[in-house]
Formats: structure tokens, C-alpha cells, sequence
């Protein structure tokens, strides 16, 4: 059984937008006042109040805010769940500490009674609160049982449904990792992804073909905060978010459906953000979000992803006779080996090395897992203990009686 999330464009009635608004606010109220609750009761008593005290608390405060009781309140327990989920991965040592939410944070969770119903009209998403159902644009179709939903808003005025689905369906069991079928890819600005075979992807930049676009209007908004000024703003970002998720989306199904093995290099995003010369175009780029699609996929096609260290010398090696180029700017895009005399494209030199060491990672990993499998070569817990250990206890009085 696997879970997969399908994303729908919603078509609400006015009456139905008010709702999904109110139902929106009402739970970012509620994390927010149970993240200060929680807060307050660790800072003034140093008690840990967990989900299950606040949402007892739940009642109480509907009887505070009458508004509350129009909103489903599985939604409302959500929030709260959500809040301890995040406590929880923090402590975890997983994501950041919570934090209070904003109103630019547009959602809410519906964890059970989600339908899709056929009618007359169309399709429909029913979920409590809202009876009559709200209009669904289904654009495919999906086998399954419907576990939860979260509907959200854009910024442009969009309503979306995510609808998870448990499918009856079986993982793929990883591929065998062969040097004929597995690709070497190296992230790029110029080119988005080369690849060991030669092949470049180019760059679309997205936000660089709107950049002239927004630094008008935001010009304009600047001098003049009106909201069609800012509707313009973000619609033209919405549009590039889009483009470019289709993008990543498009290359990384292609790569994981036709290769059995993908080598990546390790990067260290975050830091290289900190280039204020390349912040703009490795955020355009998107590199993190394409290897998180990448990695996903792969689970669920079998396919093997490789990674090498971020500091292995893949633009200054020779893929060729193994010879390091200390010397190697990074303005030089072509270069000779001076041990070999090969030439090298820079990307497609670094692409066929990172394959290349990745390969070598991965058979020293199959090669201890291979050696493992021979039981007889393993170190047993039969014929390595002393005479001594044998005797039952009580059987001898003395240690000089026993045997040297």
C-alpha cells in the first residue's frame, strides 16, 4: 500500500468561498492560540501540554467563540496535531522550531469524511460543513481510498483540493545497479542538467524572462499600494512557480522512467544562496525541489539514486586518465588535460565523473553487502567461549581446581 496525493482545482459558490475562508482563519486562530498556550504553560510551570489537553479545551473556547462552531471541528483538531507534529520533529532534530502562522499561509485539513461524488452537474468534493459539495475539476482519475484533504487558497483567489489516496499498489523493488544503465547528472545556471551522454538541458529562467515585468509593477506598487497593483504581482509570480514545477516535474519523470541508476552530486544549497551574484539564479533554478522529485519518483519506479560528497573534485578531474586540474578557474568552460591531452566540456567532464565515482561507491557498498551474505565467513557465538564459562554455576568450589 502506497499514499499519493492528487491536487484539483476547486470551483466554489460565493457562500462556499465565505466558508472555506472562515474555515481557514478559525484554524489559524486555533494553532496560533495553541502554540502560545503551549508556550506559556512550558514557561510559567515547565509542563509540556499536549495535543490531546488542548483539543480537550476545544468545547470550552466554542462556547467563547460562538463563530467557531461553523467550522468543522476535525479541522480544528487538526491544527492542534499539526502544531505537535512540529514539536515533535524538532525535537527530533527534524525542521526548525515552530513558529506562529501568518495569514499568507492559506490552508486547512479536512482528516476524515472526504468524498468525491458524480452528479448531474459534475464532479463534486464533499466534505463536512459543506453539503451540497463543492465543484471539482478532476482532471484524472485515481484508484483508491480517500484518507484526508487540505483545501487551499492562492494568492491570486485559486481554491485547490490535495486529496490523499492509499492505493493498493505494490513498490518496485530497486534495480541492479549497472554501469550500461545509469546516468551521471551534473546542475548547471547556463545548461539546467547535463548529462554523462552528452545531452544539455537548457535553463528556461522563468523568473528572468518576468524579472523586467515585475520590477515595473513593483515599482509601481511601491509608490501606490492598490490591490489590483498587487493582484498583477502575484499572478505573474503564480505563473512562474507554475511554469517552472512543470519544468521539473517533466525532466525528472523522464530520467527516472528511462535510467536504472542516477548519480548525483551532493549540494549544499544554502550556502551557495550566499552568493549574492548567484542567489537570483540558483533560486530560479530550483535544484532543491527538482532532486526532492527525483527522489520520490525513484521510490516509485525502482530506480537507484547515487550521490557523491560535495567536495569530490568532479570539474577538475579527468574523466579520462584521472589527472586533477588545480589549477581550473571557474570562468573556463573547456580545458586540455595535460597528462592525457583529452578535451574536455567542463559539465560533460564533471557529469561522467560524478557517474564514475558514484559507481565505485555503489560496488564497494554491493561488495560488503555480497561478503555479508556468506554466513560461514561471519563470526559465530559457538566455540569462542572459555572452559570456565561452561561450568554451571555451584559445580566447583574453587577456581584452582580447574583446568589450565
Amino acid at each position: 500500500m502506497i499514499l499519493k496525493a492528487y491536487k484539483y482545482r476547486l470551483k466554489p459558490t460565493p457562500k462556499q468561498q465565505i466558508l472555506i475562508d472562515k474555515h481557514i482563519g478559525a484554524c489559524r486562530f486555533v494553532y496560533n492560540l495553541a502554540f502560545e498556550t503551549k508556550q506559556m504553560a512550558y514557561n510559567g510551570k515547565q509542563i509540556n501540554l499536549s495535543c490531546f489537553d488542548l483539543i480537550k479545551q476545544l468545547p470550552e473556547l466554542k462556547q467563547e467563540c460562538d463563530w467557531l462552531k461553523e467550522i468543522n471541528s476535525q479541522s480544528l483538531q487538526a491544527s492542534i496535531k499539526h502544531l505537535d507534529t512540529a514539536y515533535t520533529s524538532f525535537f527530533n532534530g527534524i525542521g526548525k522550531f515552530p513558529k506562529s502562522k501568518s495569514k499568507s499561509k492559506k490552508s486547512f485539513n479536512v482528516p476524515q469524511g472526504v468524498e468525491i461524488e458524480d452528479n448531474k452537474q459534475g464532479f463534486a468534493l464533499c466534505i463536512p460543513k459543506f453539503k451540497k459539495g463543492i465543484k471539482l475539476v478532476k482532471h484524472r482519475n485515481f484508484e483508491g481510498k480517500i484518507k484526508q484533504a487540505t483545501i487551499s487558497k492562492t494568492p491570486t483567489g485559486k481554491y485547490f483540493a490535495s486529496i490523499l489516496v492509499e492505493m493498493a499498489a505494490t513498490i518496485l523493488p530497486k534495480k541492479a545497479i549497472t554501469q550500461e544503465n545509469t546516468i551521471g547528472i551534473d546542475l548547471g545556471l547556463k545548461e539546467f542538467l547535463i548529462t554523462s551522454l552528452g545531452t544539455k538541458i537548457e535553463n528556461p529562467r522563468f523568473l528572468k524572462k518576468s524579472i523586467t515585468k515585475l520590477k515595473y509593477i513593483q515599482t509601481k506598487y511601491s509608490k501606490k499600494k492598490g490591490k489590483k497593483t498587487k493582484y498583477k504581482l502575484q499572478k505573474i509570480h503564480e505563473k512562474v512557480s507554475l511554469q517552472r514545477k512543470d519544468f521539473l516535474h517533466k525532466v525528472s519523470t523522464d530520467l527516472v522512467k528511462n535510467h536504472d541508476s542516477i548519480a548525483l552530486e551532493t549540494l549544499k544549497v544554502k550556502n551557495m544562496i550566499k552568493n549574492h551574484n548567484l542567489a537570483q539564479s540558483i533560486s530560479d533554478a530550483s535544484w532543491a525541489t527538482f532532486v526532492d522529485m527525483l527522489e520520490y519518483k525513484a521510490n516509485w519506479y525502482g530506480t537507484n539514486i547515487i550521490r557523491i560528497g560535495t567536495f569530490e573534485p568532479s570539474s577538475k578531474m579527468c574523466s579520462n586518465c584521472g589527472e586533477i586540474n588545480k589549477e581550473l578557474k571557474l570562468s573556463e568552460r573547456e580545458w586540455c588535460c595535460e597528462n592525457c591531452y583529452s578535451h574536455h566540456d567542463r559539465d560533460i567532464n564533471a557529469s561522467i565523473n560524478i557517474k564514475n565515482i558514484a559507481l565505485k561507491n555503489a560496488n564497494k557498498y554491493l561488495c560488503t553487502e555480497d561478503t555479508l551474505k556468506n554466513r560461514n565467513e561471519l563470526p559465530t557465538i559457538v566455540g569462542v567461549m572459555t572452559y570456565e564459562a561452561t561450568i554451571p554455576l555451584g559445580s566447583c568450589t574453587s577456581l584452582v581446581a580447574l583446568p589450565l
